[in-house]
């Protein structure tokens, strides 16, 4: 295997107004920090067309979807998707749900795809949730099924929120095995029941985390899946707004690559996302997507990318001690 590509579009972007909790650039600013130091080339993107109606609604309802489109979802739904709607909302959920199921198209030619968005696993068929307008990972799935390419999914969801819409949507769905590792008393506060839920403690660390998820892994893949999504949110860090977990940006980085080195040694295709990250300094959850990528690259690929955040910390350090 020596192909590998990411899926971006400058329509990642929305206006969500200045100031907004969700972090709406980050989905640039990984792209540009991933070409700057090499670890992407140009030639490695792509960027997807909007997803077609006909796809979102093996998912979604066409209520839903039609007034989603036409700007009529009622105060309350704008409310629980806690995103202000806007054309340019509509157009970058298109195009990000395009960039999952093009991803996974890809996974499967050639083991690995990413899409630098995606991971949107709060929203339901008829409604958004959490920020996630439409639930890509869902969508990729039952496309696959339409087109009969795979017949065994599984959903690995590391985000620090429960995958309640995802959930939800493959309750009674035995081919999809839905796993999510998530806070206990974190959101949503009334959770779906996945195939396996893994509630944390609050102020769960590094080490207990990664030695939860290394026993949970032999037991997911028990499903024998055709294609794994991952979903490596990157708010279970210490210092993320929403999320109450004390990961370290070592800790996470560790936990995509075991992930991902699980997925490689049984020669499974693996889908990547970003899901969420809300830390106080944009730069950290910036950091945390882009160590996914890194860990991509250093798994699937055996090229080993020192992490920007480490190698500015080095230079700066030199630079004193000269």
């Amino acid at each position: 295997m020596n192909n590998y590509n990411l899926f971006y579009s400058p329509y990642y972007y929305a206006d969500i107004g200045e100031g907004h909790i969700f972090p709406i650039r980050k989905f640039e600013l990984v792209r540009d920090v991933l070409l700057n130091e090499g670890t992407l080339l140009p030639n490695e993107i792509i960027e997807p067309k909007p997803a077609k109606i006909e796809d979102l609604l093996l998912v979604h309802t066409e209520d839903y979807i039609n007034r989603l489109v036409s700007g009529e979802l009622t105060a309350k739904e704008v409310r629980k998707l806690g995103l202000p709607w806007s054309q340019s909302l509509v157009r970058r959920s298109f195009h990000a749900i395009s960039g999952t199921i093009n991803a996974t198209f890809k996974a499967l030619e050639n083991g690995i795809s990413s899409n630098l968005a995606g991971g949107t696993h709060h929203a339901y068929p008829d409604r958004g949730e959490g920020f996630c307008v439409l639930n890509d990972v869902a969508v990729a799935i039952r496309v696959l099924q339409k087109e009969k390419l795979a017949e065994k999914f599984l959903i690995v969801d590391c985000d620090v929120h429960q995958g309640n819409g995802t959930a939800f949507i493959f309750e009674n769905s035995p081919e999809v095995f839905t796993f999510s590792m998530h806070g206990a008393k974190n959101y949503p506060l009334f959770k779906e029941k996945s195939t396996l839920d893994i509630e944390l403690a609050d102020g769960t660390g590094d080490k207990e985390f990664l030695e939860t998820l290394e026993h949970a892994l032999p037991r997911i893949f028990l499903h024998n899946p055709d294609i794994i999504f991952y979903l490596g949110g990157a708010d279970p860090f210490e210092k993320d707004k929403l999320g109450r977990l004390n990961l370290s940006i070592e800790g996470l980085m560790k936990r995509d690559e075991m992930v991902l080195e699980f997925a490689h040694e049984h020669e499974t295709p693996i889908v990547t996302t970003m899901s969420g990250g809300y830390a106080s300094d944009i730069n950290d959850t910036v950091e945390i997507h882009c160590n996914t990528i890194r860990a991509v690259k250093k798994v699937f690929f055996g090229k080993n990318y020192r992490s920007s955040m480490t190698s500015a910390q080095t230079s700066s350090s030199s630079s004193k001690s000269s």
